[in-house]
């Protein structure tokens, strides 16, 4: 299936989505925090000591089932299933600091094979007859991505994928529902947690029909006994549709929100909310999570949430990389695209450099940090420096920024935030004449310029500057908001 722009960050959403619903519901796992008035944060604690931002379980073993689906594998057997497996086990291996008590009981028992795994829960299934936890659910997420455009195969990869651990034909069941609702939020930017019923049979159609209609009859906080299966499904889904959608203010904001509402149900809040963030993130995507939290994601195997979102755009398109070769070129070439190499400073602030994303290669001594606004290889940020990168297309057209003034604002409220800090900050598109410029004019609004006075000192730096007009629409919503 060929994505849109919009459905593409969707598609990376569904990952980043379920990793910061983990690390946010990290610290207040079974009581281990009490929530404050602010809502959940990312403090880190909780039952492995994790630190702020960092992931738990979840989202390592989210790690192991997308990695083989980056690779254009197929996760119903064969190869990919076994690399599953194997990534599965070699997480456990590495002694993680939580770990749920059925899955542990399968990995210290089995290989790193499908076949040897699969053997080893469903005899654990057969010794005690229970084996519905939420283990197999919490990591369904990636699974969607690699079968957009076959819905069987999804459902088929679903079971399989959780038969690795979960025996137990409700989880598959429960897998199979939640990711196909992923798939349809990604594909139709829609919330629709029955558009799998029917790949279940009819018993269990009608047997999940009334858990859905429990979920969305009832409170979020009655489902507080989410440890099993159908207790996080409904406490996922109860928090997502009990959760309004807000008027005034961007509407993505939702994706926090019912985090927000999943965590405060207690108990287990890193797996709820880690599965209700697959779902929220497949529907508002990669550019809805604040660039706050993004920036301390971090978790097994040493990396950032950053990479997440780079595997989850290669298995999103069979493993094959995209424009200029994005995320897998060390460098990513713009020596054709003219004024790539401006690099001037921001006419408010000096300690803000405004540029192309030629002059990565030459950049002043005192420059700490990057913020980079368009596409950029492996290795094009130099090591040393800190940097973020946003989601934010240079094109006018509706949908092609879906989030486009909270993404902005998010800019420019990072912008500020490492200024605060002291660093020296270079802020940077691919020529800087339309999405810098931009996030410029936003920042100097947030250090109490109006629009007009931002535009034209901005302009006085880059005469070039263009804003497209869905840019400056959005400069507009955040004047008269600030």
């Amino acid at each position: 299936m060929q994505l849109t722009a919009a459905q593409q960050d969707r598609a990376c959403g569904a990952i980043l989505g379920a990793a910061n619903g983990d690390a946010l519901g990290a610290g207040y796992e079974f009581g281990s925090a009490t929530l404050g008035p602010a809502g959940p944060q990312m403090i880190g604690g909780g039952l492995g000591g994790f630190a702020p931002g960092e992931w738990t379980d979840d989202t390592s073993m989210t790690y192991a089932v997308l990695a083989p689906l980056a690779d254009g594998l197929d996760v119903r057997g064969g190869e990919g299933l076994d690399l599953v497996a194997a990534g599965f086990k070699a997480w456990s291996d590495s002694r993680p600091p939580d770990i749920g008590m059925q899955t542990a009981r399968v990995l210290a028992a089995s290989g790193s094979t499908a076949a040897s795994m699969t053997e080893v829960a469903r005899r654990l299934h057969e010794l005690t007859g229970r084996s519905a936890g939420n283990g197999s659910l919490m990591r369904t997420a990636p699974v969607a991505l690699a079968y957009l455009d076959d819905r069987d195969a999804l459902a088929q990869a679903a079971m399989a994928v959780s038969s690795l651990t979960h025996h137990d034909p409700l989880a598959g069941q429960a897998c199979v529902l939640w990711s196909m609702a992923i798939r349809h939020a990604i594909v139709h930017a829609e919330l629709d947690i029955r558009v799998g019923l029917p790949w279940l049979d009819h018993d269990a159609q009608a047997y999940w029909s009334g858990l859905i209609e429990q979920a969305e009859a009832c409170e979020p906080g009655t489902f507080v006994q989410n440890g099993h299966v159908m207790g996080a499904f409904q406490a996922a889904w109860s928090a997502i549709v009990h959760t309004a959608i807000p008027s005034d203010g961007p509407a993505c904001a939702h994706l926090n929100d019912a985090l927000a509402t999943a965590i405060a149900i207690g108990h287990d809040t890193d797996t709820v909310a880690a599965i209700a963030g697959g779902l929220l993130g497949a529907r508002w995507g990669a550019s809805a999570v604040p660039a706050a939290y993004r920036r301390i994601l971090h978790g097994y195997p040493g990396v950032r949430g950053e990479r997440l979102v780079e595997l989850a755009h290669l298995a999103s398109n069979g493993g094959r990389a995209g424009h200029l070769g994005w995320p897998m070129a060390e460098q990513l070439d713009y020596s054709t695209w003219e004024g790539a190499g401006t690099l001037v400073q921001h006419p408010a602030d000096a300690g803000l450099w405004l540029g192309g994303v030629g002059a990565l290669a030459a950049l002043p001594s005192d420059v700490d940090a990057v913020v980079s606004l368009c596409l950029v290889g492996r290795s094009q940020v130099p090591n040393a420096l800190e940097s973020f990168v946003f989601r934010l297309i240079d094109d006018p057209t509706a949908g092609a920024n879906p989030n486009l003034t909270f993404v902005i604002e998010d800019a420019a409220r990072t912008v500020a935030a490492l200024r605060d800090e002291g660093k020296t900050v270079f802020l940077h598109c691919v020529r800087a004449e339309s999405r810098t410029p931009t996030v410029a004019m936003a920042y100097a609004m947030l250090r109490g310029a109006d629009l007009e006075s931002a535009r034209a000192n901005v302009l006085k730096v880059l005469p070039s500057a263009r804003p497209n007009g869905a840019f400056e629409h959005a400069l507009q919503e955040i004047d008269w908001h600030l």
